[in-house]
C-alpha cells in the first residue's frame, strides 16, 4: 500500500508543479492577462507569487517534506483562487459563466482533495512512507 500512497501523492501534487511551471512561470503574461481580465489587480506579481507558492507546495507533498503543510498550501491556493478568479455567477455570457464555473467546482474538488491529504498525513504522522521529514502540524 505504501507505493499507492506515493503514487496518489505525486499524481495529487502533479497538478501543483504543473500549473507552475505551464501557467505561471511558463506562459506568465498570458496567466495574467487572464486574471487582469477576471479583475485581479497586480496581475503578473500574483501570478509569480502563486507560482511559486504552487512550486513549494506541490514539491512538499511529491516529496514529503512537511507534506500536511504542502497540502494545507495546495488547498489554499485553490480556494482563495475559485472565489478571486473564477466569479461565474459576475459572468452574463453564458459560454464564460460554463467555463468558469467548470474551473470554479475543479478548484473547490481539489481543495476537499488537499484536505483529505491533509487529514492523511496527520493521521498517519511520522509512519506515513517515504518521507523526508516528519509532519510540522501534530493534532
Amino acid at each position: 500500500m505504501d507505493i499507492v500512497v506515493l503514487v496518489g501523492r505525486i499524481l495529487f501534487a502533479l497538478i501543483a508543479v504543473g500549473a507552475a511551471f505551464g501557467g505561471h512561470f511558463g506562459a506568465t503574461a498570458d496567466t495574467a492577462a487572464y486574471g487582469e481580465s477576471r479583475g485581479l489587480k497586480n496581475a503578473r506579481f500574483w501570478v509569480l507569487a502563486s507560482g511559486a507558492w504552487l512550486l513549494v507546495a506541490g514539491l512538499m507533498v511529491i516529496l514529503g517534506i512537511y507534506p500536511d503543510l504542502g497540502a494545507l498550501m495546495f488547498g489554499f491556493f485553490t480556494l482563495v483562487t475559485a472565489f478571486v478568479v473564477h466569479h461565474f455567477w459576475t459572468d452574463d455570457d453564458p459560454m464564460v459563466r460554463n467555463g468558469e464555473m467548470s474551473s470554479f467546482m475543479k478548484n473547490l474538488s481539489i481543495t476537499g482533495g488537499a484536505l483529505v491529504a491533509f487529514a492523511y498525513f496527520v493521521t498517519v504522522g511520522e509512519a506515513g512512507p517515504f518521507q523526508i521529514t516528519a509532519n510540522l502540524i501534530d493534532l
